[in-house]
């Protein structure tokens, strides 16, 4: 595993955390929550891309 995606999941986490206890002191709880689902979104889509990868370089590798 690279350590890059290690970094791009953490930036991701602390980005959506700091906006989330922003929104959430500002009284916009419903806000709050929307942008974290969009950051779970986000990390979900890079975890895909990279066990597709993963599955494509499987399946090179034993000639499926």
């Amino acid at each position: 595993m690279e350590v890059d995606l290690i970094f791009k999941i953490a930036a991701v986490g602390i980005i959506i955390t700091i906006l989330n206890q922003v929104l959430v002191r500002s009284g916009r709880e419903e806000q709050a929550t929307m942008t974290t689902l969009a950051g779970l979104v986000v990390v979900l889509m890079i975890l895909a891309q990279r066990i597709s990868e993963l599955f494509d370089l499987v399946k090179t590798l034993f000639d499926f």
